[in-house]
């Protein structure tokens, strides 16, 4: 694939997994209590370093034979697909308002942006996003990918904390994940006719 090819799909596929996920609710509660601006630089600094995270990861499994890449990314992205299908029919609930308080103490920058990059950073520990990112680095370098999946991310964050808690019900939550589920299967689909034709 051409390099803004990756640098596109890995940017659409995070973009929609993010939308129906914790981390992006997190955002947006945080948002709606502090200024955006620091929430979504806590929460960029901590997607970048999840995303970084995961291309090194996808990036040592592409040490493997091919067809053994092929293979695993491929049972990774159809697993994805499966969950995000499976999960777009359980009942949707905001999370995460009682992780957002922080007491009565004056917000400063500092502590806005540190207590969004670690609630951001332990939501998205082992988090689809982040097992999506490892299995594109491994199939299509880690360059694009981490600059497609960090701006997608980015993106996510920047709408979550300006976009308040009210056009969440404007949002088909279930759909979304229907979609991203279809286009990590198709992923999928693709791996294993890799695996098989070598």
């Amino acid at each position: 694939m051409p390099f803004l090819a990756i640098i596109g799909a890995a940017f659409v596929i995070t973009f929609l997994a993010e939308l129906p996920d914790k981390s992006m609710f997190a955002s947006l509660i945080l948002g709606t209590r502090y200024r955006p601006a620091w929430v979504w630089a806590g929460a960029a600094a901590a997607f970048t370093v999840q995303i970084g995270i995961a291309v090194t990861a996808g990036q040592l499994l592409h040490l493997l034979p091919g067809q053994v890449v092929a293979a695993v990314t491929a049972g990774l992205f159809v697993a994805g697909s499966a969950y995000l299908w499976v999960s777009s029919f359980r009942s949707q609930q905001v999370d995460g308002a009682d992780e957002a308080r922080q007491g009565a103490r004056a917000a400063s920058f500092w502590r806005v942006a540190a207590t969004s990059f670690g609630l951001i950073f332990v939501a998205e520990l082992g988090d689809i996003t982040q097992i999506t990112s490892a299995n594109l680095a491994a199939r299509y370098g880690a360059l694009p990918v981490f600059a497609g999946a960090t701006l997608g991310l980015w993106t996510i964050a920047a709408v979550a904390v300006t976009v308040g808690a009210k056009s969440l019900k404007l949002l088909p939550l279930p759909w979304i994940r229907r979609l991203t589920a279809t286009i990590l299967l198709g992923f999928g689909g693709y791996g294993i006719i890799a695996a098989i034709t070598g």
